[in-house]
C-alpha cells in the first residue's frame, strides 16, 4: 500500500495535486533488493483510489480594499442634480439615524433611476465613504448570481465556477465579523425586474453596509424593515429645460428659449425621452420646432422620433422601453387585463382618470373583448393560477390597475377621493401607437361610453365633474373625429358641454358647443339633428354668458331651420321656440316673452297634451314672464293653479312640483305678501331637504329665497346671518366662482347694508364687481347689476356724487350692451339723475326716499 503525489495541470492554469492510493492484496512472494521494486509472480487484486485537491480553493484572506466590482454607468450628458438625489443621500448616509440600511428607487422606465443610483455610487466612491462597491445589473436572477460570484472571488477568493456557493460566500462575507477589520460597503442592484429574482439574495443588514435598488416594480416584497421605497418621478419643468439647454448647447436654445420649455412639456419631462430627443436633433441637424411638429403629427409614431443610435449607453428607444413591463403586468392576476386597461387609460387625461370610468359597465365590456389571453407555450400567471376567461368584474378591473401600478406603468391612488389613475403621456402615446386605426376607433367609442356611464346626472361632486370634463377633452384631442362623430355626435360630448355650463363656466360652454357644431357640420351636415342640437346648446349658453339678444337671434334662426327640417310640431322645434321666448325675456322684452309662451302653451297642449311635462314647463315660464311684465297677480294665480296640476300629474315630491312651489312663493311675496312667501319657503325648505338633500342646488336656492323674504319682513340681521351660513355651504358644495355662489354674495352684501352697514355693503360689492368681471366678463348682466348696487351703497354711505358718477358710467355701458330702451337701462338712468340731484343740493334724503330707492334697486338686482 502506498500514497503517491503528482502534479497535474488544471483548467484556468491553476495547479492541482493528484494523490493516488494503491492497495495490492493476495500476491505471491516478492523480493526487492537495493531499493528496487518488488515483483511478484501474480496480482490477485489491485485497487487504485485517486483524490484531487485544488490548491487555492476555499476562503483566503480578504483582498485589499478599496475594491470595485461591476461597472457603474457613466453620467449622461446634461445630468441634473435633482431633489431626489439629496433625499437618497439623507436616507443612506444617515442610516444610523433613520434606521435605513437599504433603499428602493421605484418608478417608470426612463425617469432616471439608474442615473440617480450611479451618481450616488460615484459620489460615495469618490469621497472615500465606501471600501467596497458592487454594482449589479439585476435584470434576472442569473445576472445577480454571476456578479455575486465574481465579488466572492475578488473579496473572499471563492471559486466563481461554483457560482451559487461563491455567491453565498459573498453574502456571508458582507455579514459583520468580529475578527475582521471594519468594511464599509455599498451594493447596488440595478433594474430589478422581478422581486423573485432577488429572493434569498438580499445583502444582509449591516451598520456599515448599504443596499440600493432600482426597479420599475412597487411590490411589497421589495421593501422591508430598514429598506424603504422612494418613488422617482420625471424632471421638473426647470430641470427638463436645463437638461435640453445643456444637451443641445446654448446656441440652439438661446435662439428659441421658449421652444426648449415647450419641448420639455411635450415630452412630459421624461429624462429618457429628453435624452433621445436631443440626440435626434443633433444627428438630424433639425431645430426644436421641427421636432415638436414631428411629435404632434398623428401620421407618425413615437418610434419615428427616436435617434438612429441611442445615446448614453441606453438599451431601448422610448417607444420600446415599457414593452417588457407591460408583458409582465399582463401576466399578473387577473391575467390579460393590464394591457387593455392601459389602452383605455391611454385615451384619457394623463393627469387624472377617475377609477369609476375604467370600472364602468362599458369599460368591462371592452376589457372582455380585448382581454389578452395566454398564448400556446406562454407561461401562465406569474403569481397564481391562470384566471378562467370570461367577462371581468369591476373588482378585477381594479386589480388590473394595481398590476399596472406594480410595474410603474401608471400611478393608482385608491385612497384619494376619486381613486385617481395617472399615466405618463408618452406611455399613452406608445400604447396608442401600437393599435391599428380600426382598433383605436373601437377603443375611442368604448372609452366615450365609459365616461358617459360614470357621469352622474346631478353633479354634486365638483372634483369628479372636473375630472370627467378633463378626460372628455383629452379623449376628443387624441381620438379621430370619425370615432366620435360617425353616425352622430357621441352624447358624452354634449354632456361635457352641459357640465361646463352647469358649473358656471358659461362662456367655456358656448365655446365647447361652437367647436362641436363646426365638427358636426363637417361630418354630418348642417341639417343633421345632432348639428341642430349643437346650435341649440350654443345659443343657450351664449345667452347664459350674458348675450341674451344674440342668443335670441340665434334661436330665431334655429326655429326657422327646425320647422323646415323637422316640421313645426316636432318636439325639438317646440323646444327651440321655448328657448327663443326665454331669451327674449332675458333681453328685456318680458311682454314679448309672455306672448311667445302663451302661443307655445297652446301648441304644446295640441301636440303633446295638457298634462305633458313640456306643456307644464311652458305654463310655468308663461307665469314667470307675465309677472316680470308687471302682471304680478296673474302670475301668482297661474302658479297656484299649476301647483294643483303638478301635484295631480307628477306628484308632491317631483322636482318640477317643488320648482313651481318656489316660484309661487316668490310671486306671492312680490304681490305684497312677504309673510306668506316666507312661510311657504320654510315649508318648501323642509320638503327640499327630505326629497333632494341639503346640498342639492335647488335646496340651496330655496334657502337663498327664504333669506330674502326674511329680510323683506324687516329682519335684515337675520337675513344676513342666514346668507352667511348659506355662503359657506355654497363654497363647499359648488365653487367660489359658481354663479349661485356669486348671487349669494350679492344678496349678503345687500342685507348687510340694509342692517345698517352701508360702508361694509359698498366694500363687499366692490369686491364682487371685481370677481364678476373676472369670472363672467364686464358686460354680463350680473356684473352690471353688481355695479349698480355698488353705486347705490356708495351713495347710502354718504358719497352721493360718487354714486351719481358711477351710475352715469353704468348707463353708458347698459346702452351699449342692452340698449337704451331696456328696463335696466331706464332704471339706472333714473337713479343716476336722483343721486346727481342729491349731490347737487347736498340734501340728506329722508327715510321715504331711501325706502323707494332701495325697493326699486332690490326689485331688479337685490
Amino acid at each position: 500500500m502506498a500514497w503517491k503525489k503528482r502534479e497535474a495541470g488544471a483548467a484556468g492554469g491553476r495547479a492541482q495535486a493528484l494523490w493516488e492510493f494503491l492497495r495490492i492484496r493476495n500476491t505471491g512472494s516478492a523480493v526487492a533488493t537495493n531499493g528496487g521494486s518488488a515483483v511478484t509472480g501474480y496480482v490477485h487484486s489491485l485497487t487504485v483510489n485517486t483524490t484531487t485537491v485544488r490548491e487555492g480553493a476555499g476562503p483566503r484572506e480578504p483582498a485589499h480594499w478599496p475594491q470595485n466590482v461591476g461597472t457603474v454607468p457613466r453620467p449622461s450628458i446634461g445630468f441634473q442634480a435633482r431633489a431626489e438625489a439629496a433625499q437618497l443621500r439623507s436616507f443612506l448616509d444617515d442610516g444610523s439615524d433613520t434606521g435605513a440600511t437599504g433603499l428602493v428607487l421605484s418608478g417608470l422606465g426612463g425617469v432616471g433611476k439608474t442615473q440617480l443610483a450611479a451618481d450616488y455610487a460615484r459620489t460615495v466612491w469618490r469621497e472615500g465613504k465606501a471600501d467596497v462597491l458592487v454594482w449589479v445589473d439585476a435584470t434576472d436572477r442569473s445576472a445577480v448570481l454571476d456578479t455575486y460570484a465574481h465579488a466572492g472571488e475578488m473579496l473572499c477568493r471563492a471559486d466563481k465556477r461554483e457560482r451559487d456557493r461563491a455567491a453565498e460566500m459573498f453574502l456571508e462575507w458582507l455579514e459583520e465579523s468580529p475578527g475582521r477589520p471594519r468594511c464599509r460597503w455599498l451594493v447596488v442592484l440595478d433594474d430589478v425586474v422581478d422581486p423573485g429574482d432577488v429572493d434569498g439574495l438580499w445583502p444582509p443588514p449591516h451598520a456599515q453596509g448599504r443596499t440600493l435598488v432600482t426597479t420599475r416594480r412597487r411590490d411589497a416584497a421589495l421593501v422591508g424593515e430598514g429598506r424603504p421605497r422612494i418613488d422617482i418621478g420625471t424632471f421638473t419643468p426647470d430641470e427638463a429645460t436645463a437638461y435640453l439647454i445643456t444637451a443641445l448647447g446654448e446656441s440652439e436654445t438661446a435662439a428659441h428659449p421658449a421652444q426648449a420649455a415647450a419641448l420639455a412639456h411635450d415630452l412630459g419631462c421624461l429624462p429618457l425621452a429628453l435624452s433621445q430627443a436631443a440626440a435626434y436633433l443633433v444627428d438630424a441637424g433639425q431645430g426644436i420646432a421641427d421636432y415638436r411638429a414631428l411629435l404632434a403629427d398623428r401620421t407618425h409614431t413615437l418610434a419615428d422620433a427616436a435617434p438612429d443610435s441611442l445615446p448614453n449607453g441606453q438599451k431601448a428607444a422610448v417607444a420600446a422601453t415599457w414593452s417588457l413591463s407591460l408583458e409582465r403586468a399582463d401576466r399578473l392576476r387577473p391575467v390579460g387585463l393590464a394591457r387593455p386597461i392601459l389602452c383605455m387609460a391611454s385615451m384619457l387625461d394623463p393627469n387624472g382618470i377617475p377609477q369609476a370610468v375604467l370600472t364602468s359597465a362599458p369599460a368591462l365590456e371592452y376589457l372582455a373583448l380585448a382581454r389578452t389571453h395566454t398564448r400556446p407555450g406562454e407561461a401562465p400567471a406569474m403569481d397564481g393560477p391562470t384566471d378562467r376567461p370570461g367577462a371581468p368584474t369591476a373588482q378585477e378591473a381594479a386589480l388590473a390597475l394595481r398590476a399596472a401600478h406594480r410595474l410603474s406603468l401608471l400611478d393608482h391612488t385608491p385612497d384619494d377621493h376619486v381613486k385617481t389613475v395617472r399615466v405618463h403621456q408618452l406611455v399613452q402615446r406608445t400604447t396608442r401607437d401600437s393599435l391599428s386605426a380600426e382598433a383605436r376607433g373601437h377603443l375611442a367609442r368604448a372609452v366615450a361610453d365609459a365616461l358617459m356611464a360614470a357621469w352622474p346626472e346631478r353633479e354634486l361632486d365638483t372634483p369628479m365633474a372636473q375630472a370627467l370634463r378633463a378626460n372628455t377633452a383629452a379623449l376628443s384631442n387624441v381620438a379621430d373625429d370619425a370615432a366620435l362623430y360617425s353616425g352622430g355626435v357621441h352624447r358624452v360630448l354634449y354632456r361635457a358641454g352641459r357640465s361646463l355650463g352647469e358649473s358656471g363656466r358659461f362662456s367655456a360652454a358656448a365655446d365647447h358647443f361652437r367647436a362641436l357644431h363646426d365638427k358636426a357640420v363637417h361630418h354630418l351636415g348642417v341639417d343633421h339633428p345632432d348639428t341642430l342640437a349643437a346650435r341649440n346648446n350654443l345659443a343657450s349658453w351664449r345667452g347664459e354668458a350674458g348675450d341674451a339678444a344674440g342668443a335670441a337671434d340665434a334661436f330665431a334662426e334655429l326655429v326657422s331651420d327646425r320647422r323646415r327640417v323637422q316640421g313645426p310640431d316636432h318636439p325639438d322645434t317646440l323646444a327651440a321656440r321655448h328657448n327663443l321666448a326665454h331669451c327674449r325675456g332675458e333681453s328685456g322684452d318680458a311682454a314679448g316673452a309672455a306672448d311667445a309662451f302663451a302661443e307655445l302653451v297652446s301648441d304644446r297642449r295640441r301636440v303633446q297634451g295638457p298634462d305633458h311635462p313640456d306643456t307644464l314647463a311652458a305654463r310655468h315660464n308663461l307665469a314667470r314672464w307675465r309677472g316680470e311684465a308687471g302682471h304680478t297677480a296673474k302670475a301668482a294665480a297661474a302658479l297656484a293653479e299649476l301647483v294643483a296640476i303638478q301635484l295631480r300629474v307628477q306628484g308632491a315630491d317631483h322636482p318640477n312640483t317643488l320648482a313651481v312651489r318656489h316660484s309661487l312663493a316668490r310671486w306671492r311675496g312680490e304681490l305684497g305678501n312677504p309673510v306668506g312667501a316666507a312661510e311657504a319657503l320654510t315649508k318648501l325648505r323642509a320638503d327640499q331637504l327630505r326629497v333632494q338633500g341639503a346640498d342639492h342646488p335647488n335646496t340651496l336656492a330655496v334657502r337663498h329665497s327664504l333669506a330674502r323674504w326674511q329680510g323683506e319682513l324687516g329682519n335684515a340681521v337675520e337675513a344676513a346671518e342666514a346668507l352667511t351660513e348659506l355662503l359657506a355651504d355654497q363654497l363647499r358644495v359648488q365653487s367660489p366662482t359658481h354663479p349661485s355662489t356669486l348671487a349669494v354674495r350679492h344678496s349678503l352684501a345687500r342685507w348687510r347694508g340694509e342692517a345698517g352697514d352701508a360702508a361694509g355693503a359698498a366694500k363687499a360689492f366692490a369686491t364682487l364687481v371685481s370677481d364678476r368681471r373676472r369670472v363672467q366678463g364686464p358686460d354680463h348682466p350680473d356684473t352690471l347689476a353688481a355695479r349698480h348696487n355698488l353705486a347705490f351703497w356708495q351713495g347710502e354711505a354718504g358719497d352721493a356724487a360718487g354714486a351719481a358718477e358711477a351710475l352715469a358710467d353704468l348707463v353708458s355701458d347698459r346702452c351699449r350692451v342692452q340698449g337704451s330702451a331696456h328696463p335696466d337701462t331706464v332704471v339706472t338712468h333714473q337713479e343716476a339723475l336722483a343721486w346727481a340731484e342729491r349731490a347737487k343740493s347736498a340734501v340728506v334724503p329722508g327715510a321715504e326716499d331711501h325706502l323707494r330707492l332701495r325697493r326699486r334697486s332690490a326689485r331688479r338686482w337685490g
